[in-house]
């Protein structure tokens, strides 16, 4: 078999910073594991912009297509604000997601031991918590039409069409159940039924899946608003929720925020399988391009290095060792080993990027 290829594109801020030692990482794993990967490096976002002026060349779009997995560390900055919109560095994520028809979104909440007092939770409502959020991302009012602001007589009016198909919601419905089969086995549903007709196809595609094909697994439904309480009053009640684009975005975000750190959250976003049974697949951190600390050394790698451990898991079958990664990355939370964003109190000098992706490596070293 061909070695399993990467496209890694760094992006902005501190996508670069924390790219570099995930790049580290995989070099560890092809030297002391014998998992070779081919791995080419392009640009994205602001980057593309500079050198190229657009956030992503067709060039790059091909690459992305033909590659197992592409690995992206952070688009944006505040010296792109005043593009036009068609040409902002998000357009070029953006434009990754719908061509290569990522629909579903995986977003882990895990409350590393080590860090349960960053919650602004009590310790005993987020300590241990391990939730899956599936997000909807190439359809629904992100990319429905008609959309613009247009003028209705004096004023101007704001247009964004939330739109779904059937086969739209199934595919992702599928999804959450088929992950839910190797986790607890329970998915909740979230959508807004009771005033979105939307809300309602949503509601009556994940039922019809779930009679279909998917009996074995425990089904229940909330509506998304009252899930945003249910996630900040007991989240370990949830395993695998699963919902729409807009809702998704706003559910993960604040389900991050119960773990203490988007410095420690990863994603992936999948697609269909290619021909060699992968399925289209790019993992990125969750947090942003923080530009007002890029280039410092303060930047968190934790997550875009736990990013390669869920590329690891889902495009190239290595759960094994996608999790000696997660337990090399707990066991240097475990020591103490933190940069300035992990801080809680004053005289305790932080790691710097490079310094904790070395206690990830020694870490990795002594799994061995």
């Amino acid at each position: 078999m061909s070695t399993p290829s990467i496209l890694i594109l760094p992006g902005d801020g501190i996508g670069p910073e924390v790219m570099t030692e995930v790049r580290r990482i995989i070099d560890w794993f092809g030297d002391k594991r014998g998992l070779k990967f081919d791995v080419s490096e392009d640009l994205v976002g602001g980057a593309a912009y500079d050198a190229h002026g657009t956030p992503l060349t067709d060039a790059t779009m091909a690459r992305a297509q033909e590659v197992d997995a592409v690995l992206l560390g952070a688009v944006g900055g505040p010296k792109y604000d005043e593009l036009d919109f068609a040409v902002k560095p998000e357009r070029g994520l953006l434009r990754l997601r719908k061509e290569m028809d990522l629909y579903s979104n995986l977003r882990p909440a895990q409350c590393f031991d080590a860090l349960a007092d960053f919650s602004s939770l009590k310790r005993e409502v987020v300590a241990g918590l391990d939730i899956m959020i599936i997000r909807e991302l190439t359809s629904g009012i992100y990319f429905g039409e008609p959309r613009g602001i247009v003028k209705e007589g004096n004023e101007r009016v704001g247009i964004n069409t939330q739109r779904y198909t059937e086969s739209e919601i199934a595919r992702v419905a599928r999804s959450a159940f088929e992950l839910a089969r190797k986790r607890g086995n329970r998915v909740c549903s979230m959508e807004k039924a009771n005033v979105m007709e939307s809300g309602v196809l949503w509601r009556q595609v994940v039922t019809e899946v779930h009679a279909a094909e998917y009996s074995d697994v425990e089904l229940s439904h909330m509506y998304a608003d009252a899930g945003a309480m249910q996630l900040t009053r007991w989240p370990k009640q949830f395993d695998v929720i699963v919902t729409d684009n807009l809702f998704g975005d706003m559910l993960s975000d604040l389900a991050a925020m119960l773990t203490g750190s988007l410095g420690m959250l990863p994603s992936a976003s999948l697609g269909a399988p290619m021909a060699n049974g992968r399925p289209k697949a790019l993992y990125e951190p969750v947090h942003g391009s923080a530009p007002d600390i890029a280039g410092q050394g303060k930047a968190n790698p934790c997550a875009c290095i736990l990013s390669f451990a869920m590329a690891l898991r889902y495009s190239f079958d290595q759960g094994d060792e996608a999790t000696r990664l997660e337990n090399a990355v707990n066991a240097v939370l475990e020591q103490g080993v933190r940069t300035p964003d992990l801080l809680q109190r004053e005289g305790v000098t932080p790691a710097t990027t490079t310094e904790m992706g070395d206690a990830v490596l020694a870490a990795l070293d002594a799994s061995l």
